[in-house]
């Protein structure tokens, strides 16, 4: 009877332990994640998809893909140095995020600021013309950007449409991650 409970009891504390979770680990202060449908119209082309991205100080790692799922480019910095490989696997590396997604992509997009965009917030340190609906930023100007915030009333943002001449982004996040 003994040898029959040992293995019961050590199957059961695997399993128990099996369904044990992990807690989750914290985010750093100023670091971020997200999962969000994207819309981007450029001219008379447009396209749509979703983007998953985390953020922190030192490193980005933005997944930009179809609605189905396939990988149309990823985007990393690190160092100051972004990298973008596209859905060819072809590497393209540049200190200046937004002259290399615009020899890539074909248009520019504008990583430097929209980590803080995205948040509800003007880049620190860098001229900005604001616009606010009561207590919430409703518009911001920005490196020649127009960040337009009006379709979202929560804070962090679920909605945010970033223009600049003929490229029109907008984001819908569906999911936020963020320090405590």
């Amino acid at each position: 009877m003994r040898s029959f409970r040992t293995p019961l009891l050590v199957g059961a504390a695997l399993l128990l332990a099996s369904c044990a979770t992990v807690p989750p680990q914290a985010l750093p202060p100023g670091s971020f994640s997200l999962v969000a449908r994207v819309a981007v119209r450029y001219g008379d082309e447009a396209a749509s998809g979703r983007v998953t991205w985390q953020h922190s100080g030192a490193a980005d790692e933005l997944v930009i893909s179809t609605p189905l799922g396939q990988g149309v480019a990823e985007i990393t910095r690190r160092d100051g140095v972004y990298t973008l490989v596209a859905a060819n696997g072809e590497r393209h590396t540049a200190t200046d995020p937004e002259r290399l997604t615009q020899q890539v992509l074909g248009y520019a997009v504008p990583l430097d600021g929209l980590s803080d965009w995205v948040q509800g917030r003007p880049e620190p340190g860098v001229a900005a013309v604001t616009r606010y609906d009561g207590d919430r930023l409703a518009e911001l100007r920005q490196r020649g950007w127009l960040i337009d915030y009006s379709g979202s009333d929560e804070r962090p943002p679920k909605r945010v449409r970033v223009t600049r001449g003929d490229l029109d982004i907008r984001l819908v996040i569906d999911e936020w991650e963020l320090p405590p």
